[in-house]
């Protein structure tokens, strides 16, 4: 049975000796997360594990005590693991997620219900706590600033040798594991489960050897390297088709789970195969759109701004629209890598829908100017649009720029990048940890909201 809240108490109460206060910020947090509608939300996408779960069965952590615990860790950038050893060991942070003299959920069972919160509902979440940011007047949606950034994924630097490293490795072991099943199977002989791992470490070590030098001979050294380790791939490739025949056929449940893993991971190879052959072996230039870059991270795109340091970034776009008030109205994590100009529309857009009007201000860098999104936005009512062109400017065009407001409004658009540092130190924006592409829409939606959480209350606890 899903319960909604343990029973209520003060632990301080029952420790008179006990003098520690509950910090103010942390205090006014846990006044603005007694609202009612977000852990309802939260309630719903809780309820679908089982169907019944909100009325029979032993009672389970209370919602309030996930979502609560789900805000601090994200507040503070903790693990699972952290977040359990430090809810438990302290007494303020017992308090604050309701969990008093309870035993605290740990890590795994925290985990199993974090999955089960949908990006929907995190975006549902976000557009609440801005109305709430609204009703306490720490907002009122008079400007807006947009900018996008790169959230990384968890991926080690892809090349095509570590990812048909990759591609035996994680076949390898699968059809290990598929061996203690398929004893029986007598049509399987052991060629059908040999491990080729060493082999293909081998190979991948004299491409990285290869490739530190230069010369004629390390470019030789190197194809023969790379043709060896993709014939072993493919060898290893034949092998997990074979096997994931026969476990089709067991009507099991570990053979059932063992057939889903290899049917996930072998396109995902067969595609690494192709694109090193088209691009080391046939020379050819392979588009980024059709590159994978990862086996464990595969929604990962090609990220490239123009930065100096970093002109290369794999990870995922994510777009962010921020109102005055330092408080992040909406967030969207954004397929490939798209032109930034085409944001404008739908940031502009989720501001009507959420503020009940235009902004008097909306502003943004010069990646974002274009006569139509300039003409949309005064279409929408906007007033004042603030979108430096770039390149050559008509004298008319340099006199509007050169307008009071327009500077002022550049200097205030320049603060969305501190913004985006803080939510990358603070909030671990910076590299997504968790896994799949919902992962990384529930590791930005958690983050964004425990950031506002955190304004709203610093700005209404004095």
């Amino acid at each position: 049975m899903l319960r909604d809240r343990y029973e209520p108490m003060n632990i301080f109460r029952i420790v008179p000796a006990l003098s520690f206060t509950m910090e103010p910020v942390l205090a006014q947090m846990g006044v603005l997360l007694n609202d009612d509608v977000l852990f309802q939300q939260v309630r719903g996408d809780l309820a679908q594990r089982f169907p019944r779960t909100e009325t029979d069965g032993r009672p389970s952590t209370p919602v309030e005590v996930v979502l609560r615990m789900l805000v601090v860790k994200h507040l503070y950038g903790w693990s699972y693991e952290q977040t359990e050893q430090w809810v438990n060991d302290s007494l303020v942070l017992r308090q604050f997620c309701r969990v008093y003299l309870e035993t605290v959920p740990d890590d795994t069972t925290l985990i199993r219900w974090a999955n089960l919160i949908q990006p929907e509902t995190l975006h549902r979440l976000l557009d609440h706590v801005v109305q709430l940011a609204r009703s306490l007047q720490v907002t009122r949606g008079r400007k807006l600033r947009t900018d996008g950034t790169v959230v990384e994924t968890n991926i080690h630097h892809p090349t095509d040798s570590t990812l048909l490293g990759d591609g035996v490795r994680v076949l390898s072991r699968t059809l290990k594991r598929a061996q203690g099943i398929l004893r029986e199977a007598s049509h399987l002989g052991c060629e059908a489960f040999r491990d080729r791992r060493r082999s293909a470490r081998r190979q991948v070590r004299r491409i990285t050897e290869a490739a530190r030098r230069r010369g004629r001979q390390a470019g030789q050294t190197m194809q023969q390297a790379y043709r060896q380790l993709l014939r072993t791939t493919q060898a290893m490739v034949k092998q997990a088709q074979a096997v994931c025949a026969t476990l089709q056929q067991q009507g099991n449940q570990k053979a059932d789970r063992l057939y889903d893993t290899l049917a996930h991971y072998l396109p995902l190879v067969e595609q690494v195969i192709q694109q090193t052959a088209r691009r080391v072996l046939e020379g050819e230039a392979v588009p980024a759109a059709e590159k994978v870059l990862s086996l464990f991270e595969p929604h990962t795109a090609i990220i490239r701004k123009g930065k100096a340091q970093r002109p290369t970034e794999f990870g995922r776009m994510v777009w962010l629209d921020e109102v005055e008030g330092g408080l992040i109205s909406r967030y969207e994590v954004l397929a490939g890598n798209p032109a930034d100009a085409e944001q404008l529309k739908p940031s502009l857009a989720h501001h009507l829908e959420v503020f009940r009007g235009p902004p008097r201000l909306l502003t943004g860098d010069r990646s974002l100017h274009s006569a139509e999104n300039e003409q949309y936005a005064r279409s929408q009512g906007v007033k004042q649009v603030a979108l430096p062109k770039p390149g050559a400017k008509s004298p008319q065009r340099q006199a509007y720029e050169k307008q009071p407001w327009f500077r002022l409004a550049r200097r205030w658009r320049s603060g969305i990048e501190g913004r985006i540092s803080l939510l990358k130190r603070r909030h671990q924006l910076r590299r997504c940890l968790y896994h799949g592409e919902l992962g990384m829409e529930r590791w930005v939606g958690w983050g964004v909201i425990a950031h506002n959480l955190w304004g709203i209350a610093k700005a209404t606890s004095h």
